[in-house]
């Protein structure tokens, strides 16, 4: 005997009843129970009226069924979100016009005490666009969410690049610096045009305590460009200020940073290369590059870039809210130690 009822049952019901078969026997004939077969046929039970304008009442499985499939639908608890038509405007442009994720959208509103009728977490967000419920933004709009890839053991033996065996390996740096409570200490990396298409990329460095971001455009993936880059960030902060503000930078193994006495020009600074195959250990590199595609996406041709655009770009990432920072940006966070940004 089962607790439920088939669309094709259905149809079989209303044909017994038709017959006139009692309830009891359609149960045994179809193997419904008794009291699920008699609340089926009362709520499937409408007026009907025959030819001579009579009215009287019968069961209908096309009725039967619209209700089971509108109670289907409506199934659940009915969205938090309701009709608050400020907070989904609000969520859509930070989505589509700023590229905020769900989680900085809400810390955003809260550092600027925004508030709404309705209070969501962001996972809640997520959950409203897998099931599709905005109407101006929709899943593919929405920054990557994959689950961080899990980091295969390092083998030991492999400890410096191949063709960089006289750089000092991340194994020389300060044990400290892994803590990250100490400001001055950086990761750089580039990013690239799409193949076969422009030699420009941008120079990112990113500090590993407060999250800060420099990015510039250079002209090629050259370790010349590299060098004559931090030159230029030298000349623009000075000499002494350089030297506090970038104590240690840490960088892949490649071309581009090969040129260890040009990035360490004069004692300016200290540079660390990473094992080979471990880009883990440039992890804020990594996160922050993975922003900076949501306005330049694989496939950008950085010869057309502007400027003005990379600049703008590193504002953003700099006044970005971030949770491991207790909700705020990296340039409050900067204001709030009392450090100067570049």
């Amino acid at each position: 005997m089962g607790n439920y009822i088939t669309e094709g049952q259905r149809y079989k019901i209303e044909v017994l009843l038709d017959q006139r078969y009692t309830v009891s026997e359609i149960s045994g004939i179809l193997g419904i129970k008794y009291n699920t077969l008699y609340k089926e046929i009362k709520k499937g039970t409408v007026k009907q009226i025959d030819s001579q304008l009579r009215e009287y009442y019968a069961y209908k499985a096309d009725y039967a069924q619209m209700l089971y499939n509108n109670s289907v639908c409506n199934r659940g608890r009915n969205l938090k979100i309701g009709s608050d038509y400020e907070l989904v405007a609000y969520i859509e442009d930070m989505v589509k016009n700023k590229k905020y994720s769900p989680e900085a959208l809400l810390l955003h509103a809260e550092n600027e005490g925004i508030k709404f009728k309705t209070k969501l977490c962001y996972k809640t967000i997520y959950n409203y666009f897998d099931m599709g419920l905005f109407l101006n933004v929709d899943y593919n709009d929405l920054p990557s969410k994959k689950a961080p890839a899990k980091h295969k053991k390092r083998d030991e033996n492999s400890t410096v690049s191949l063709n960089n065996r006289t750089g000092r390996s991340i194994e020389e740096r300060p044990k400290d610096i892994k803590d990250r409570k100490i400001y001055g200490h950086w990761e750089m990396d580039t990013v690239v045009s799409a193949k076969n298409t422009g030699k420009s990329c941008l120079l990112v460095l990113s500090e590993r305590m407060t999250r800060e971001e420099i990015v510039m455009k250079i002209k090629d993936k050259k370790s010349a460009s590299v060098v004559r880059a931090l030159d230029r960030l030298e000349k623009k902060l000075g000499k002494k200020k350089f030297r506090e503000k970038f104590k240690t930078i840490t960088c892949d193994n490649g071309v581009e940073f090969l040129d260890s006495e040009g990035i360490e020009k004069g004692g300016r600074t200290v540079v660390y290369y990473c094992h080979p195959y471990s880009s883990y250990e440039r992890g804020t590199n990594e996160n922050i590059n993975r922003m900076i595609r949501r306005f330049f996406p694989k496939g950008t041709n950085f010869d057309t870039v502007t400027d003005k655009q990379v600049s703008m770009v590193q504002d953003w990432i700099n006044n970005y809210p971030r949770k491991l920072l207790g909700g705020i940006s990296s340039r409050k966070y900067i204001d709030n130690l009392h450090l100067s940004a570049a």
